[in-house]
């Protein structure tokens, strides 16, 4: 009977079976290989992008810190041409108010007083001077109180201590100072209890 040796066939056998074999884990590998390189470069393609929306948002913002400070720039300068429109309007005012104040101090002041000073602090005004008696300062300050322009006389200091025998006594007075409606001017408060339908003409029909 002949013998077969069968010993050659199956190292071929396994010898194939591990070429296979390491043929399957190097193509795994490759494949393995290819796909963590998909993978990082899928997310390195998003980071980037997100990178590129961050620089935009922070330029963009840059632009609005500098449109910001503009602004910031405009409301100051703004501020500060109110405030000199304010200061010029009342100093025009003032210059009106110390023309009418003046004329209304010589025209109110009367027989038998003197003014030696005059003093204005905010609107307050303080006027010193000389007069004959009591009475003529009385009359003054009713002379102050009816001129429309001072109000709430107070009679600080008098004193029998003139240099004049004419004028032996020297006061001291103060006044409020007002601004009186012009011609014309409404009351701000005039009219708010007012039936708005005075002043209508004609009855219903």
């Amino acid at each position: 009977m002949a013998k077969i040796n069968l010993l050659p066939w199956r190292l071929e056998r396994r010898k194939q079976r591990q070429k296979e074999f390491y043929t399957m884990l190097a193509t795994s590998a490759f494949a393995a290989l290819f796909i963590a390189f998909g993978v990082v470069q899928y997310f390195g393609s998003l980071i980037e992008n997100q990178d590129g929306r961050n620089a935009f948002l922070q330029e963009e913002i840059r632009l609005l810190d500098i449109k910001i400070k503009e602004i910031e720039e405009l409301d100051k300068k703004k501020a500060a041409l109110l405030t000199r429109k304010q200061v010029i309007e009342q100093l025009q005012a003032s210059r009106s108010q110390m023309v009418h104040l003046l004329d209304e101090l010589v025209r109110t002041i009367p027989e038998g007083v003197r003014l030696g000073s005059i003093k204005q602090n905010g609107d307050v005004l303080t006027l010193e001077g000389v007069t004959q008696s009591n009475a003529r300062v009385s009359s003054y300050m009713r002379e102050l109180e009816s001129s429309g322009w001072m109000t709430s006389p107070d009679l600080a200091i008098i004193e029998a201590k003139g240099t004049e025998k004419a004028m032996p006594y020297a006061f001291t007075l103060k006044v409020n100072l007002i601004r009186p409606k012009a011609e014309g001017e409404a009351d701000p408060e005039a009219g708010l209890d007012a039936d708005p339908a005075a002043g209508q003409v004609g009855g219903a029909p």
